[in-house]
């Protein structure tokens, strides 16, 4: 066990997978109560979040997971009080929630636009809306929300959803970290690139144009400079120096981790 966040709270949205493996929360929530902190988990899939907190208290850390929809006012105001009445305080904030639809401007049906709006964008405004408030009257905090290179290049995958709205969070983030840097608010983006992680396998296999998973994954890490794909656990660590005080200085950032993807893209 560590002591990065030795004495922090940590509420971390999407702390579950969305399949077998580890995705991005389940990661991240591990990683951060193995590092000392008191995790808050949250996810849409009870029994998912139950499964990473098994997993955290396994190992004699301390968490706690409550189930919520993210994109819903009164469940994020409930998650945020519920996690300050447990533990006091919210030091870290971890905006992980995402989905992706295929689908270009075209044939994206409107309903799949504003699913993704609520679901990537929205719910990083309501956590924001009900946690800084706590972080102000502490003095500090570190907001560290999810993207995705998407947001900035084009992936050769048609899901003009999920890269507009990755694009948002840019804005978002950039936005609350300047309105509060005298605060000692920090706010930052993490952009993975190409990763293999549940919601990858499970949902991008048609944008691909391949005949099956296998094949689908095979593509995508001939398309990474490493000759492979990250992981949740890539994440997980960049995730960790964020919210950790290594990284005091450090807001409005957007930190790429792509295996030079992106500058391949350039």
């Amino acid at each position: 066990m560590g002591e990065r966040l030795k004495g922090k709270v940590a509420l971390i949205t999407g702390c579950g997978s969305s399949g077998p493996g580890w995705g991005n929360g389940k990661a991240m929530s591990v990683l951060f109560a193995r590092e000392g902190a008191s995790v808050f988990g949250c996810d849409i899939q009870q029994a998912s979040a139950e499964e990473t907190r098994d997993l955290a208290t396994s190992e004699g850390a301390d968490m706690a997971v409550m189930q919520c929809d993210v994109a819903d006012d009164t469940q994020v105001a409930a998650v945020v009080s519920e996690c300050v009445a447990r533990y006091g305080r919210i030091d870290v904030l971890v905006n992980n929630v995402g989905i992706a639809n295929l689908g270009g401007v075209v044939d994206c049906p409107l309903e799949d636009w504003q699913k993704a709006w609520a679901v990537n964008v929205t719910s990083m405004f309501l956590m924001c809306k009900y946690v800084v408030p706590h972080m102000l009257h502490q003095g500090s905090g570190s907001i560290v929300n999810i993207g995705s290179v998407a947001g900035i290049r084009d992936s050769g995958v048609a899901y003009v959803s999920y890269s507009t709205t990755k694009a948002a969070t840019l804005g978002l983030s950039r936005s609350v970290a300047l309105q509060y840097a005298a605060q000692n608010i920090r706010s930052n983006v993490i952009l993975p690139g190409l990763m293999h992680t549940p919601m990858v396998a499970e949902h991008l296999k048609a944008g691909y144009g391949v005949g099956s998973k296998e094949a689908m994954l095979d593509k995508r890490s001939k398309q990474c400079p490493m000759g492979r794909m990250g992981d949740a656990w890539d994440v997980a660590h960049a995730a960790l120096w964020l919210a950790s005080d290594d990284s005091k200085y450090v807001s409005a950032a957007e930190i790429v981790v792509d295996g030079g993807l992106t500058a391949k893209f350039a």
